[in-house]
């Protein structure tokens, strides 16, 4: 029988060696998410009082907004805790929970980005049909479908890394991943292959749908000029938040399999930080700024309260 202990707690090694810096760090992160919350409520407010915004691409928008606040809150209560602890540890229920959220955040970025590319397609390329294509019972469907597919399938690859045995209680990271997880089984199994490579080729055929999207947007909107402004004013945020998101996820995830264990510690950090990071604030940011709408309803309120 194969000398294996029961895991029950995981060790946490990404804050091993900033001891001189913790409460800087502590300082510092508090206020990132005190930053994330306050740009993605007030994009979530403003969405949900000013009925003129209850249309799908601003009802996607605040589902993104939304989605920022569940990823983070998967990290920065955990990592601000033990900021201020002697021990970096978690429990085997809690790094489990803190991958799934983690993972399926991500997933639900992408799915949303996917659906506000297509609601960009149907606005810019069909607009005689966009109103009996994009109900408010279609637009419903998708919103579900955005945050309960990513969701189901973490939740497959949650529940196979948890009937791994495990050889190793020590990660090498500042929170929990499943893929970290996995790596410490004592042996891999088919399920843990064939359900990341299922999820990764799904997330590609969200790639392939925007960018055939985007590819007819941009030959639709180069023969009218009132069709280009359209997409400069609402296809190139997304766009933008697109790009972050790839960008942020490619960079962690590449980075994780391939990077140099040479590499300082604070590095590491920053790449498993910024997904949490970039993404939640740059994406209001972007939106608030550059959409109409949005900005108008934002320069009305602070008129009033004046």
């Amino acid at each position: 029988m194969d000398n294996v202990s029961v895991v029950t707690v995981f060790t946490l090694s990404g804050l091993s060696g900033i001891a001189n810096y913790k409460i800087t760090i502590f300082i510092f992160t508090l206020l990132c998410y005190c930053v994330i919350w306050l740009v993605n409520l007030t994009i979530i407010v403003t969405v949900i009082v000013d009925k003129s915004l209850h249309e799908p691409m601003y009802i996607f928008l605040c589902n993104l907004c939304v989605n920022g606040l569940y990823g983070t809150a998967a990290f920065y209560p955990k990592f601000l805790y033990d900021l201020l602890s002697t021990t970096h540890v978690i429990s085997y229920a809690g790094c489990l929970l803190q991958g799934l959220m983690v993972h399926s955040s991500i997933g639900t970025d992408f799915s949303l980005l996917a659906l506000m590319a297509y609601d960009r397609y149907v606005a810019i390329c069909r607009p005689l049909v966009y109103h009996s294509l994009m109900t408010t019972q279609r637009v419903c469907i998708f919103v579900c479908f955005a945050w309960l597919t990513p969701f189901s399938l973490i939740l497959m690859s949650t529940i196979t890394t948890a009937t791994s045995r495990l050889c190793g209680s020590h990660i090498q990271r500042i929170y929990c991943i499943n893929w970290l997880i996995a790596n410490l089984a004592c042996s891999a199994s088919v399920a843990t292959i064939i359900i990341p490579a299922f999820n990764y080729t799904f997330y590609f055929g969200h790639a392939v749908f925007v960018f055939w999207s985007y590819v007819h947007l941009i030959k639709t909107c180069q023969s009218s000029k009132e069709n280009w402004n359209k997409f400069m004013q609402t296809c190139v945020p997304h766009l933008f938040s697109l790009a972050v998101v790839v960008v942020s996820f490619l960079f962690d995830m590449l980075y994780m399999r391939f990077g140099s264990k040479e590499i300082p510690q604070s590095f590491e950090n920053f790449m498993a930080m910024e997904i949490l990071f970039i993404p939640p604030i740059i994406n209001p940011l972007m939106y608030g700024f550059k959409l109409t709408q949005i900005r108008n309803r934002r320069n009305v309120n602070y008129i009033v309260n004046q």
